[in-house]
């Protein structure tokens, strides 16, 4: 059936036919999209993950498109219903939309206004209305029509009820439904207000009391913002074209004599159709759709942002001191291994004491440090992060030792989760929470795979959004950033192991127990014995797990065991084994590809052999590099505006990047504040985990809000000099200049009085 869509996936993505159809087949028969990008690029054309994912998820929607088609039609021919250019033209519709609209004057209905009419036998009535409304006169004519006994007392009633056909028969006509959905997707405007009496309750929505914004370019984050001030009964909002503009769209199709009596009624059967009937049905359809639009983009950043973090530099396999930080109960200290195994754990109260309590603490965490041979130091940056951080840089260890403030989003939902508690079952949460602080800064793709991406708190109004399109996104996203590093077989968690390609909670499971029972893998080949892996799944698995020290050195590459016997080939040819090509680049520039070309092998899959045997199992992820906060800078009152300060960017929105300055509360870089330039996409700029430098413009004490710049002169901007004092009078740094629309409630162009609570949970430093 997927052979019917090959060349209108061809034509929509601009993917030639033969490309769309080999990795439909690819994915038919099983194939994971970085399984098919990585080794199948002789079959696809060297399409990417994004291309072949685009592929997968337009035949889904065909495919759906196919299943409704399929179902109409077996409902029209249940009921009799079916004719010939019924079937043809629903065999020709191309949209959900289009589907629809032909099934829509045949879809069971309730009993409709139009449907007690005919029951009354007007149905002859609004035909001669409709076909004669030049020629007739409606009173002389409904006279005939008028039946008591069928609650039809008088001309005027017989007239009502040919109207109500008229206006349903009007609102279900395929033609005109697609004209006035133009109109609204064209001209439709989003108009919102407020529930009188909610202007104190809802004073985070202020700036969509009375707001108006076309549809058709309303940003993502806006419309998620009023349709929450909707769901909280804040707001109320519709979606509306002019409405003169609907009804001549109408009379167009439907009057055909205007001025005549007959007409007349047609008139206003068109009137009552579109305000009764179609006005709502497109509006409600349009709001679905700009919803599910609006979901697509929110879906695409928080995507981004989670990719970003997952791909952030690791310390690497380093024995890590971590301490989840508390000023009431201390420190949760734990010493892990090089391999992220637990050592040791304790509570060190680092933050509050007397002077000699403290000497207490700094000797116990020396004596950690030197017993456990401590190589990098964790601390979670929550509540007394930096109050901890300062206590650890003040004993004075080797410089050697870095020590690195470590996000802890997400923490205490993992030491509650049940892959904590299969990790430590004897452990209680604030244990389990500084293992996985501490195991971040070692690999934080391996730690954070074990949480849902949702609370990692990178994402934009992931609660609003449709979650089942969430979870596919983001799922999509973990897998290809894990097949994308490559795991380590012999250490990895079955958390990370179910995202591998071809693998699943299941089988990852089986292979953690086999690992258990019969010690480390010695090659990828010992996949073959673990339960319920079988061939196909080994093709789809094994090119993206590594053995290090394996006997084979193939095992710690990302050459496929598929092209094994190609590799020794090429040694043979060259008179070397696989290891002295891996080792003698001078050996390697003596390889002729051309060679070694055949019906299953190209130049594609060649030049990435090559590339993998200079440096096999390169980890892509980019070195780790120690941060630091500006020194003195811990709480939000130690911030002036003028101040330039290192940064980390936390998150990334719609509007513009979060960045954490060392003060427990993010501040907001608006994008109109990202560079001295016109920033359309802030992710243009800036990335989650990225290291930047800020200017801090403005600080909210009471509210917990900072503005911060990274223009380079974003003080004169403000109409204020570069220490911060205020100059001549200018326009506002973050407020609304004239002609500029008004800021967002949930962000925005404004200072920081339009930024919303909502966002206070992504920038507040909680577990």
């Amino acid at each position: 059936m997927q052979e019917r869509y090959i060349a209108r996936i061809s034509s929509e993505l601009k993917i030639s036919p033969g490309q769309v159809a080999n990795t439909s087949r690819l994915l038919a028969e099983g194939g994971s999209v970085p399984f098919i990008a990585r080794y199948r690029k002789e079959v696809t054309g060297s399409l990417d993950e994004v291309a072949i994912t685009a592929i997968r998820d337009r035949l889904a929607q065909l495919l759906e498109l196919a299943q409704r088609r399929d179902s109409i039609v077996k409902s029209l021919i249940e009921r009799n219903l079916l004719t010939n250019e019924l079937k043809v033209s629903i065999a020709g519709a191309e949209t959900l939309s289009a589907l629809e609209d032909l099934y829509a004057p045949y879809r069971p209905k309730r009993r409709t206004k139009a449907i007690i009419a005919k029951e009354a036998g007007l149905e002859p009535l609004s035909e001669r209305l409709f076909n004669e409304q030049g020629t007739i006169d409606p009173q002389l004519i409904a006279v005939d029509f008028v039946n008591a006994a069928k609650e039809v007392p008088d001309a005027n009633a017989a007239l009502a009820g040919a109207r109500d056909i008229l206006a349903e028969r009007f609102s279900d006509d395929p033609t005109a439904r697609t004209r006035v959905r133009e109109l609204y997707w064209n001209a439709g405007l989003i108009h919102s207000k407020v529930i009188t009496g909610k202007e104190v309750e809802g004073a985070k929505y202020q700036d969509y009391f009375d707001w108006s914004e076309p549809v058709l370019k309303i940003p993502s984050h806006r419309l998620l913002a009023i349709r929450r001030g909707e769901d909280e009964s804040i707001l109320m909002f519709r979606i509306q074209p002019p409405e003169d503009d609907a009804i001549a769209i109408l009379e167009a199709l439907f009057l055909k004599s205007r001025g005549t009596p007959g007409g007349e009624q047609v008139r206003l059967a068109i009137y009552d159709g579109y305000k009764r009937l179609l006005g709502f049905a497109m509006e409600a359809e349009v709001r679905m759709e700009a919803k599910k639009l609006a979901d697509t983009e929110a879906i695409r950043v928080f995507a981004d942002n989670l990719r970003e973090l997952l791909l952030a530099p690791p310390l690497g396999e380093k024995t890590v001191l971590a301490l989840d930080p508390g000023f009431r109960t201390g420190c949760k200290t734990v010493v892990l291994d090089r391999q992220g195994k637990l050592l040791h754990h304790d509570v060190l109260f680092a933050t509050a004491g007397s002077e000699g309590q403290l000497a207490q603490t700094a000797a116990a965490a020396r004596r950690l440090v030197e017993q456990f041979q401590v190589e990098a130091i964790a601390i979670g940056n929550g509540t007394a992060g930096r109050e901890t951080e300062q206590f650890v840089r003040e004993l004075q260890l080797p410089v050697s030792i870095p020590v690195v403030l470590v996000n802890e989003s997400g923490a205490s939902i993992y030491s509650a989760s049940e892959v904590a508690r299969e990790e430590f079952p004897n452990e209680d949460l604030t244990v389990r929470g500084a293992v996985s602080i501490g195991r971040r800064l070692m690999d934080p793709l391996a730690e954070l795979v074990k949480l849902d991406p949702k609370s990692i708190g990178v994402g934009q109004y992931q609660h609003d959004v449709d979650q089942a399109a969430l979870k596919r996104g983001l799922d999509d996203t973990v897998i290809s950033c894990v097949n994308r590093v490559g795991v380590e077989l012999n250490t990895a968690s079955k958390a990370l192991l179910s995202y591998v390609s071809g693998l699943g909670p299941g089988i990852a499971g089986n292979i953690v127990d086999y690992r258990n029972q019969n010690g480390a893998f010695r090659s990828r080949f010992d996949l073959l014995k673990v339960p319920r892996l079988g061939p196909k799944t080994f093709e789809q698995c094994a090119g993206f797990l590594r053995i290090r020290d394996a006997e084979n050195p193939l095992d710690s590459s990302a050459v496929h065991p598929e092209r094994y016997e190609l590799v020794a080939a090429m040694g043979r040819d060259l008179g070397c084994g696989v290891k002295d090509l891996m080792q003698n680049g001078a050996v390697r520039n003596r390889l002729r590809l051309d060679r070694y070309v055949s019906s299953s092998v190209g130049l594609p899959t060649l030049r990435d052999i090559v590339e993998e045997l200079a440096k096999p199992g390169r980890d892509p992820r980019k070195q780790f590099e120690a941060f630091h906060f500006q020194e003195g800078i811990r709480k939000l009152e130690d911030l002036k505006p003028g101040m330039k300060l290192p940064g980390i960017v936390t998150n990334v929105t719609a509007f513009g990047a979060f960045v954490d300055i060392g003060v427990h509360q993010d501040g907001l870089v608006h994008v109109s504040q990202l560079a001295d330039r016109f920033i359309k996409d802030p992710s243009e700029v800036v990335k989650v985990a990225q290291k930047v430098q800020v200017t801090v413009t403005e600080v909210d004490l009471p509210r917990k809000r900072i503005a911060l710049s990274m223009r380079a002169n974003p003080m004169a901007v403000a109409g204020k000099d570069t220490k911060g004092t205020p100059t001549a009078p200018g326009p506002r740094l973050l407020g609304p200049r004239p002609g500029q629309r008004p800021p967002d409630a949930f962000a925005a162009d404004g200072g920081l009085g339009a930024l919303a609570e909502a966002f206070d949970r992504a920038t507040s430093k909680k577990k």
